[in-house]
């Protein structure tokens, strides 16, 4: 199995935005120490769920610190930039990482940037398809040429070129169907569990001509005893999800999302390792054999606190990798 960590960059009450940067860079830091596989970046714009607005951006930033591991976007919100910019830069760093970068895509949703970019909603509604077929042209060395409905340009070549294939973004069957006739792995998101998983993958390969090597999101959090994990979670996380969640402001005037923080923050601790170690290896392996997964990135900042997350990374490095390799599907 891969086990790689992802990084929200999330904006806790009293964090500089700044600081949360510099935090998510030693956090990426540590992973590579800790023995991780990869590290994933997420992207939002104009609100404290995540203060990094161009994952792109700050992966180069992490290649340049690290050495071993990967490093890819979780995601680049494709419906507000223009796809082949987005494949210049992610051939950029494909090339001065020797192949260490990986693009995560998405399609966003009807949120400020949508507006405050210019793309508008319409891109958001129904470009996807548009989009992640030049991106996909583009990351195959081109050349390429717009003759859609939102790109028209003339044929032009990819300077530097880059073979590379996107991860996208999947949390509705449109998505699914459409990732899978491109043949493109999915990311799967940590607010759904093991059975929606395993229901979505299988949508999956119903519409594909095979399987593909995709990847799942989890929170993860390791302490001594799984009593003292779930208190800790249920008393950091909801002081970032309360302010963060409401920072999605859609631009259109349709009702912003709402959920209960208490009962997500306990439904995330019931379905991701959360725990002591022996807990999150066995959550971990179960996950694996229930949805055919073999590559997890675990949300390791629920903490809230620089410190408190390394120690997390440090700690699920020693204690948690090391048993899922030995013990987790294709173990010798």
């Amino acid at each position: 199995m891969r086990i790689g960590v992802f990084l929200v960059a999330a904006g806790f009450p009293g964090m500089a935005p700044g600081d949360v940067l510099r935090g998510t860079m030693e956090a990426i830091e540590a992973a590579e120490r800790a023995g991780f596989d990869d590290a994933w970046i997420a992207e939002h714009h104009f609100m404290s769920y995540g203060v990094c607005p161009s994952a792109v951006t700050l992966a180069a930033v992490a290649l340049g610190r690290t050495s071993r591991i990967t490093v890819g976007t979780a995601v680049s919100v494709l419906s507000a930039q223009h796809p082949v910019a987005l494949a210049e830069q992610a051939a950029i760093l494909h090339h001065v990482s020797d192949g260490r970068f990986r693009l995560g895509v998405g399609r966003g949703g009807p949120w400020l940037e949508l507006e405050v970019f210019g793309t508008g909603t319409a891109r958001f509604e129904r470009g996807f398809p548009e989009s992640l077929d030049l991106l996909c042209t583009a990351l195959n060395g081109g050349p390429v040429a717009g003759d859609g409905e939102f790109f028209r340009f003339r044929e032009v070549t990819m300077v530097p070129q880059a073979r590379m294939s996107p991860v996208v973004a999947c949390t509705s069957d449109g998505t699914v169907r459409l990732a899978a006739e491109r043949g493109l792995p999915m990311l799967v998101g940590m607010h759904i569990g093991d059975e929606e998983k395993a229901e979505m993958i299988a949508a999956y390969e119903g519409y594909a001509t095979g399987p593909a090597p995709h990847i799942g999101a989890a929170l993860g959090y390791v302490a001594d005893t799984t009593e003292q994990a779930v208190r800790e979670m249920r008393e950091s996380l909801p002081r970032w999800l309360g302010p963060g969640l409401a920072g999605y402001v859609p631009v259109d005037g349709r009702p912003p999302p709402r959920r209960n923080i208490a009962e997500y923050v306990d439904l995330l601790c019931r379905i991701h390792p959360v725990g002591s170690a022996e807990h999150c290896v066995e959550k971990i392996i179960t996950t694996a054999a229930r949805t055919g997964l073999r590559h997890l990135i675990l949300m390791v900042e629920g903490a809230g606190d620089r410190a408190r997350t390394l120690e997390n990374i440090a700690r699920l490095g020693a204690e948690v990798l090391p048993a899922v390799r030995r013990r987790g599907p294709g173990a010798a």
